[in-house]
């Protein structure tokens, strides 16, 4: 239950990251904040991530580690890489769909393309219990996304396409780390390469950005947040709970992240829904609760064991 939790509360910091950046001051683009969200997140993320890897390996300095091979370093590269495509296409699509609308595209398209990924590896269907957790919760991320707020152009192709982008971006990050997980390798050590990868992708582009904007107080705060609180944070705590549960699980949790977000959007931006989207919002809940209640049973188990094997057979691909 504890990776249930830990899941959710990076979610919720994950769904603040679109309301943090309309409060953002003026002259900010999607790039330039991606760009800088990432340099500072990927950086502490890193540092963070590596220092409890080193703390494991001191507590247990006789247990057997898989050795760093090109399949594995490339597979913590396309981490980082997708990590850093994220950003951009992310707030792209908040930039012309709003936060609500946006994020609820987003991540309501990962946990489906988490599944067929992991399918297309394993030809393995997830549990009949994930996908009817799945199901209600995409019900309600449908309805949400059909009734977001008046004037938001929920429609436009362009921040449809940067919310699918980065929804299958987040997809592939959790089925990379589920194998890699499986593989033996140590969690922090996964999340310090992706966050050191993705930090030395988006500075390739610092010199490509106008970041001025960072240089004001409110500048400033907004960088800090998303990269410490939204990145740091959250990722550890994602893939800490990703230890104990599937890929498709993990993925279906985050929908925590746009009822969040829709939850600012209504309180803080004061975004008005539709009933539809108010009814999205009861079902998107219902289905999270109805996941977290399946997954209470679920223990932390070794990476080469994940958690859930007996009853939530979601597929898993063990790397030689």
């Amino acid at each position: 239950m504890l990776h249930v939790i830990a899941i959710l509360a990076a979610a919720v910091l994950f769904g603040t990251t679109g309301t943090a950046q309309a409060l953002g001051p003026e002259g900010t683009t999607p790039l330039a904040v991606g760009v800088m969200r990432m340099v500072i997140g990927g950086t502490a993320l890193a540092v963070i991530a590596f220092s409890l890897a080193a703390l494991s390996r001191r507590r247990a300095p006789d247990a057997i580690r898989p050795r760093l091979g090109i399949r594995s370093a490339l597979l913590m590269l396309l981490s980082g890489v997708c990590l850093a495509v994220y950003q951009p296409l992310f707030f792209l699509g908040t930039a012309r769909n709003g936060v609500a609308v946006s994020t609820v595209i987003a991540l309501g398209s990962a946990p489906v393309l988490a599944g067929l990924i992991e399918w297309a590896l394993t030809r393995r269907l997830p549990s009949a219990r994930w996908m009817g957790a799945t199901a209600l919760a995409t019900v309600g991320v449908v309805l949400l996304g059909f009734g977001g707020s008046p004037g938001s152009g929920g429609t436009d192709p362009i921040g449809v396409a940067g919310a699918v982008g980065a929804g299958a971006s987040f997809a592939i990050i959790v089925n990379v780390q589920r194998r890699l997980l499986d593989a033996g390798w140590d969690a922090f050590t996964i999340v310090g390469a992706m966050g050191a990868a993705a930090a030395a992708v988006s500075a390739l582009a610092l010199p490509f950005v106008d970041v001025s904007w960072a240089g004001q107080p409110r500048g400033l705060a907004l960088v800090l947040w998303l990269g410490l609180a939204t990145i740091a944070v959250a990722y550890v705590l994602f893939t800490w709970g990703l230890q104990g549960v599937s890929a498709a699980t993990a993925a279906t949790l985050t929908l925590a992240e746009p009822l969040t977000a829709a939850l600012l959007g209504l309180t803080v931006l004061g975004e008005r829904l539709s009933p539809t989207a108010v009814a999205g919002l009861v079902v998107l809940a219902a289905g999270l609760a109805l996941l977290a209640r399946s997954a209470r049973g679920s223990r932390g188990r070794s990476a080469s064991r994940p958690s859930g094997a007996a009853d939530d057979p979601a597929p898993y691909a063990v790397e030689g």
